[in-house]
């Protein structure tokens, strides 16, 4: 296989992302998180700031729903007055993940790219996630908060990505284990035991 792709889902906390660009630069491919937001304005013209406030999250869901005539798979036109919506910039992100995917072998962290990409078949998707107190924990040490205002950020964090998974790919529900390869709990193996399963892995999958 030419290329491969990697995608992470993960809980806020669980070391998602920290586990990601290890195994990226383990197998020496290039690791994709807010990068896929420049590359996003840079395709669009629009501002990356507009690509911020809708990374994995949605805006006015009264709005969203008069929205939803635009096709999930169809990027608007910059004259069409939806160029700027929530769906619209999602279908942006899409087109360049779907891109990367076929240019290029890379992790992608988040942005539904395990659905975008679930009818590639160079794609291995994982999930990764830990209890509770292991991602409090991560969270106090990581961002220097109390253990209240991890909680809090750990609430906010994991529903709004559940929200956003379950918009843009018809319901379906971001912790489902069937979307994923495999799913992980980082507490319980360990970060690096983490990185070793999936870099086997995806040397198994795709006979690196």
């Amino acid at each position: 296989m030419d290329t491969y792709v990697i995608t992470i889902a993960r809980g806020f906390g669980s070391g998602g992302k920290e586990i990601g660009l290890k195994l990226a630069e383990r197998l020496q491919i290039p690791c994709y998180e807010r990068q896929i937001l420049k590359l996003a304005s840079e395709e669009s013209g629009l501002s990356e700031n507009l690509f911020t406030q809708v990374d994995e999250k949605l805006r006015k869901r009264s709005v969203l729903k008069r929205l939803r005539t635009i096709p999930f798979h169809t990027v608007a036109e910059p004259q069409d007055q939806k160029f700027e919506s929530d769906i619209n910039l999602y279908n942006i992100q899409a087109k360049i993940i779907r891109d990367l995917a076929a240019a290029t072998s890379c992790v992608i962290l988040g942005k539904a790219a395990d659905y975008i990409l679930k009818d590639q078949p160079n794609v291995a998707c994982f999930y990764i996630e830990a209890p509770r107190s292991a991602c409090v924990k991560s969270i106090m040490e990581k961002m220097g908060v109390s253990e209240q205002e991890a909680h809090k950020l750990i609430r906010k964090t994991d529903k709004y990505r559940a929200d956003y998974y379950k918009y843009y790919t018809n319901g379906n529900y971001w912790t489902n284990p069937v979307n994923y390869d495999l799913t992980l709990n980082s507490d319980r193996v360990g970060r690096d035991a983490c990185v070793d399963i999936m870099e086997h892995y995806v040397r198994y999958k795709f006979h690196l």
